[in-house]
């Protein structure tokens, strides 16, 4: 999973603990729901015009969307450490194992 997705999923998230529908959040931006939901996808590179925006929208602050550690649903979590270890080379693993040792013991 790159950024662009991660950040899909926060924009996601967000969306949803507001109860709001992709055509609902759409609408409000002046913005297709299909462009949203490949924003949500992390099909499309939005300009920080659109990211301020959905923020606003969303009445959140801008920074709350990239707030990636904060992704809540631990399935989601999962998949994200899951691909990043993925990408890790050997060395990047080690660390990563005695990071993970230390926090979880």
């Amino acid at each position: 999973m790159d950024t662009k997705q991660m950040i899909g999923i926060r924009i996601g998230e967000l969306r949803a603990k507001k109860g709001m529908t992709q055509e609902t959040l759409a609408g409000k931006m002046g913005i297709n729901p299909k462009y949203l939901s490949s924003i949500e996808r992390g099909k499309e590179n939005p300009t920080l015009d659109t990211l301020i925006k959905l923020a606003e929208s969303l009445e959140v602050d801008l920074s709350d969307i990239f707030a990636l550690v904060q992704i809540e649903d631990p399935r989601k979590r999962k998949a994200i450490l899951e691909s990043l270890l993925k990408k890790a080379d050997d060395e990047q693993l080690k660390i990563a194992a005695r990071v993970l040792k230390v926090i979880i013991g």
